[in-house]
């Protein structure tokens, strides 16, 4: 799959152009190039969530589930560089789904919608949700000019569902709970 970089600074870019993995040049605000990079921020913010302080009883567990997250990222972002290229497998989408099931099941049911926050981790985890809506929201647009596999939208669909519930997972190893939105106009 495509070279390796062994250059950084190549200088082939600064007319706003960039190499696809298939050895084609698009521009750099391209909707392939957008989406890759959205997904590119995801597994940072991912590698930030990595180094904040989970509650040790579910820590090792977490570092293992985001650090398949972040190969499974860096695969989805191998299949928007090369057009017509998978390598994002469904079996990825159903791991999503299996922790999915597994860490909602631990939580009691949600009655109010809830704010972002908590422990500085979950706080990131929801700043990894919104980044990964963004992406999902980048790779649909891709798909409606270009044609993509099903899996890339799946995936970070099912991700960002996933970075939700685990927010109020590591909210509530963390002792803490979720932070209820309270309507400011309704009476009570």
């Amino acid at each position: 799959m495509g070279n390796r970089l062994s250059k950084i600074a190549t200088r082939t870019g600064d007319a706003g152009m960039t190499g696809l993995g298939d050895g084609s040049r698009v521009e750099k605000d391209h909707l392939r190039i957008c989406a890759l990079g959205d997904v590119d921020e995801l597994n940072s913010e991912i590698g930030v969530l990595m180094t904040e302080a989970i509650p040790e009883s579910i820590a090792s567990e977490m570092q293992v589930l985001f650090l398949r997250v972040q190969h499974d990222l860096f695969d989805l972002g191998g299949e928007l560089c090369i057009p017509n290229y998978t390598l994002l497998k469904e079996e990825q989408v159903a791991q999503l789904d299996a922790w999915l099931k597994h860490y909602n099941d631990t939580l009691p049911p949600l009655t109010e919608f809830i704010l972002p926050g908590g422990t500085r981790a979950a706080a990131q985890a929801h700043v990894c949700r919104t980044v990964c809506r963004r992406a999902e929201r980048s790779i649909v647009k891709l798909g409606w000019h270009d044609t993509l596999h099903d899996s890339p939208r799946q995936y970070v669909n099912r991700l960002s569902d996933l970075l939700f519930v685990l927010a109020r997972v590591l909210n509530r190893a963390a002792g803490g709970q979720d932070i209820l939105w309270k309507n400011q106009n309704k009476s009570d």
